[in-house]
């Protein structure tokens, strides 16, 4: 279905090489965007290689508009565009810690909507299987990272170190989060409730909405900020 985000103010005049830009890229130089991309669905975190214009015209959208959006905002330097070791503690705070203290939480609100609301025609039926899913996925994923990689990444930095081979590995378990993600919004149709949703069903939503937005993030820092600090040689 198309994104029914209105872009119809969009200036004129933009530069025609923004749209053959990937997106990770996109979301570095204008961080800004970051919101009209994820309304627009254009994934900039697990599939920031593409570039815009293969993205925009996959969902069917005008990428003269969307590219003319984008080119209005002011590019800023991103506050994640710090010392790579600061923003590996930045990650494991803010990310990592925060999956391993609400995915829990999500699971057992998933599972009492899901029992209790069995009958009703827009129960969520498996969305518990599939946070369950999420959370032992990310478990192994992020004890990887800070077990394995990040250690690497802390005595590599300055140094000359070939990551390449650990980063891809991370690189191509972030694809897998994010079929996750969107089996995530599908399942809950886009994070909505019914309209007779009990609180519970409607905090449990909510807070798989805050949970995709807080990986996305996550991917988008790790992907096209952290990693590309490792891996010189990728745009080679």
């Amino acid at each position: 279905m198309q994104a029914s985000v209105d872009i119809s103010a969009a200036p004129v005049g933009a530069p025609p090489e923004l749209a053959e830009l990937p997106l990770g890229e996109l979301a570095r130089t204008y961080p800004q965007a970051l919101g009209l991309l994820r309304a627009l669905r254009l994934d900039y975190c697990c599939g920031g290689a593409r570039s815009l214009r293969e993205a925009a015209t996959e969902r069917g959208l005008d990428v003269q508009e969307v590219q003319q959006r984008i080119a209005a905002l002011q590019p800023q330097p991103q506050p994640a565009e710090q010392h790579p070791l600061e923003l590996i503690a930045r990650i494991i705070e803010r990310y990592h810690d925060t999956h391993r203290a609400e995915l829990p939480e999500l699971v057992r609100l998933a599972h009492k909507v899901e029992r209790v609301h069995a009958a009703h025609a827009q129960v969520p039926a498996g969305l518990e299987r599939l946070l369950q899913q999420c959370l032992d996925e990310l478990s192994d994923h992020m004890a990887k990272e800070e077990q394995v990689l990040f250690p690497l990444m802390r005595q590599a930095y300055g140094h000359a170190a070939d990551l390449r081979p650990p980063i891809a590995r991370m690189r191509a378990e972030h694809e897998e989060h994010g079929h996750l993600l969107l089996a995530l919004r599908t399942l809950t149709h886009d994070f909505q409730p019914p309209a007779d949703a009990c609180n519970s069903w409607r905090a449990l939503f909510a807070g798989v909405a805050k949970f995709c937005d807080d990986l996305m993030q996550h991917i988008h820092l790790e992907n096209n900020v952290l990693f590309v600090a490792f891996e010189p040689a990728r745009a080679a």
